[in-house]
């Protein structure tokens, strides 16, 4: 792909990347509180109704792990433990307060050990079910608003459903422009490369909703600008995985010319794919969407009578995916001792290879120190596909 000069946008988007939370300090500083969480199973919109400013914490993946690791055994996920890593070593002192959902083991069973040793002044785990039958929608409900009462009482301001509305319509807007960024990823070659893009994702998940939209805003204008080249044939690469947040392995496979044109992380897709409806009970509508639309391996969606259709309700994302933006080859980039995405895997694989891409499976560390072995894999995986 050519080289395009950076603008605007993007020259924002590196800022916030590369200085992660200096916004959120800034913030921090002027009187706003600010409350962190882990997961994609995190209803943003409630926290921004509520006032404060939300952000996705992350760690290092340059730095090894070196305090983290006396407070948690070295067989919970990679991602987390090196989350809490950073955060034992100061890198979210201006944090008023942290949410984690009951999610998966390496996060319900860390919850006292986050809260014990960070003492922040705000906490809060939410009770997540992991089916998503009309029971567990009621039940999510309550769960919420009893997240609403705790955030009412540590603010000491009301939440009305007109808020949690307005907040509700900042969100979906913030995700119709981060899809229509996506859209650019559809031309032959790519007009925003795998590693822009992911620098983009990142830095939006830093700031607060509006100032996020407003920089998707500036990216945009700026990736309009740029002229369309000759079509490309190298490998048209889909990145699955979860919380994925570090360009290192986007540019292990776009420096061997390949494109990284599509994901299904949790930072990336699976954030922007599905809005919240607004219903009479704006509860009702966040509820459903957390639930039924988020597409996590924790939550069973069971919607079909048969076990193909079972599959189509779980991935059927991932074939639409791939079928837009003309994906050949996917990467499965699972952390070591994640369960749920390590069971899906087999189904996951022979679902994507129905629709004619080949798939390569990595289990790895959530660190740049296995980076070498990799890139080998990876290299070999796309002379496969060129």
């Amino acid at each position: 792909m050519t080289a395009f000069q950076d603008g605007k946008g993007l020259a924002t988007a590196e800022k916030h990347y590369s200085h992660y939370g200096a916004r959120a300090k800034e913030l921090k500083a002027e009187g706003k509180k600010i409350i962190g969480y882990l997961s994609a199973l995190c209803p943003v919109e409630i926290m921004t109704a509520a006032g404060v400013v939300p952000i996705r914490m992350v760690g290092n993946v340059s730095e090894s792990i070196t305090k983290g690791d006396a407070y948690m055994e070295t067989i919970v996920c990679p991602f987390v433990r090196n989350v809490f890593d950073s955060a034992i070593k100061g890198r979210y002192t201006f944090l008023d307060g942290m949410v984690l959902p009951h999610q998966c083991d390496s996060i319900d069973r860390t919850n006292d050990v986050w809260r014990d040793n960070l003492k922040l002044p705000y906490w809060h785990f939410i009770n997540f079910p992991h089916v998503t039958d009309d029971p567990s929608i009621e039940f999510t409900k309550e769960i919420l608003r009893l997240f609403i009462n705790t955030l009412e009482d540590f603010t000491g301001k009301k939440i009305s459903d007109e808020t949690i509305v307005q907040a509700i319509k900042l969100h979906n807007e913030n995700r119709r422009l981060m899809r229509d960024l996506y859209d650019f990823r559809k031309s032959n070659p790519p007009l925003i490369s795998g590693a822009e893009m992911m620098k983009v994702l990142v830095a939006a998940m830093s700031l607060p909703v509006e100032e996020s939209s407003a920089l998707i805003k500036d990216v945009i204008e700026e990736i309009k600008k740029r002229s369309p080249v000759s079509p490309g044939k190298s490998a048209r690469i889909m990145l699955i995985g979860d919380q994925v947040d570090d360009v290192a392995i986007i540019e292990a496979i776009e420096g061997t010319g390949a494109s990284v044109v599509m994901d299904e992380l949790s930072i990336g897709a699976k954030m922007y794919w599905e809005d919240v409806d607004i219903t009479p009970d704006p509860v009702q509508g966040i509820a459903e969407r957390y639930l039924r639309k988020l597409k996590i391996p924790t939550t069973f969606v069971g919607e079909g009578n048969t076990y193909q259709e079972n599959l189509d309700a779980r991935f059927g994302q991932i074939k639409q995916h791939i079928s837009e933006f003309k994906v050949n080859g996917a990467i499965l980039f699972i952390y070591k001792y994640c369960d749920p995405y390590g069971f899906e895997v087999p189904a996951m694989k022979s679902y994507i290879e129905s629709s004619g891409a080949k798939v390569l499976y990595l289990e790895d560390e959530y660190s740049t120190s296995t980076l070498a072995r990799m890139k080998t894999r990876i290299e070999a995986f796309l002379e496969m596909i060129a």
